[in-house]
């Protein structure tokens, strides 16, 4: 993570969003408002990104050990992550590095809460934090397997389905994972989606929530994380690295495991709901006033859906 400050870009993609990167960290921006006040919130954002890498590089050392009473950290996003993972980890293992992507995306959203600013969203890999005004509203696409896009070549997208957020709506974060994704899982899920109150608390569920979507069966591969990452957080736990067709009744344990651990984390208030993806079959865990609009996922895309929600 040591990246020289000179190797971030920024640029404006066509459909009028933006992109920053910056080493690990790639991020689509999009804004609507006033021109003026958004092109401020986009400055104060380009301005706050530069920054990130080189404070998470500082304490990333500390931010890879599991969380416990004693951590401490200085840089506002580690504080975000410790924060969002510091509730998990009272009974669970987790590293503050499970919120990394929805902590950065929280942080720099933060720019947009301005008068003028009407709705935005940064999309962290598929991890997004949106802001929106009152009388505003969002339409967001997940994708279910995001290693289709890899294995078709495809450019675009293929959403599964979309969900409205609404101003009035708690909902201001939604993270994605499972094993297909850019981090490791210890779990089988082709992806576990998470809606919370923010970025950061979505990122950590959906890591504990795809680690438990999981089953015994010979035909899984699993393999040491340090083995394939030296500096993984995750030491020599056991990831997964290839899922092979499964039969139903094993599908189903594995997804129903992972709905009992969803269900634990919003009888705690700290997830919204969350949708699981498993080989066809799909499980969703809400609220019961909530369960239709989430159930929203699986219909057709409109056409003026924000992001893509990728598996991370």
């Amino acid at each position: 993570m040591n990246e020289p400050m000179s190797s971030a870009m920024k640029a404006r993609l066509t459909d009028g969003r933006w992109h920053f990167q910056h080493g690990p960290i790639d991020l689509v921006i999009a804004a609507d408002g006033d021109r003026e006040a958004c092109e401020a919130a986009l400055d104060a954002c380009w301005t706050a990104f530069l920054n990130v890498l080189p404070e998470l590089a500082n304490e990333l050392r500390q931010l890879r050990q599991p969380v416990n009473n004693a951590a401490r950290f200085s840089g506002p996003v580690a504080v975000r992550m410790l924060n969002a993972c510091a509730p998990f980890a009272r009974t669970r293992f987790i590293t503050a590095m499970a919120a990394v992507a929805g902590a950065v995306a929280d942080h720099l959203i933060q720019c947009f809460k301005r008068p003028g600013v009407d709705r935005a969203s940064i999309n962290n890999g598929g991890d997004i934090a949106i802001h929106l005004a009152p009388r505003s509203s969002y339409r967001v696409g997940v994708v279910a397997d995001i290693d289709w896009v890899a294995r078709s070549g495809s450019p675009h997208v293929e959403l599964d389905g979309t969900i409205e957020l609404l101003a009035s709506s708690p909902i201001r974060g939604i993270a994605t994972s499972g094993w297909r994704g850019r981090s490791f899982s210890l779990g089988i899920a082709d992806s576990v989606t998470v809606l919370a109150q923010n970025g950061a608390a979505a990122d950590a569920a959906a890591t504990l929530i795809a680690n438990a979507v999981n089953v015994d069966s010979s035909g899984i591969r699993r393999a040491r994380a340090i083995d394939l990452d030296p500096n993984t957080d995750l030491g020599d736990r056991l990831v997964t690295v290839e899922v092979p067709q499964l039969a139903a009744g094993l599908v189903g344990s594995a997804l129903d495991a992972g709905r009992q651990e969803a269900e634990h984390w919003r009888g705690f208030g700290l997830i919204h709901s969350a949708v699981l993806f498993l080989q066809d079959q799909i499980e969703i865990v809400a609220p019961t006033d909530a369960r239709p609009a989430v159930a929203s996922f699986f219909k057709q895309p409109g056409s003026n859906s924000c992001s893509a929600s990728a598996a991370s």
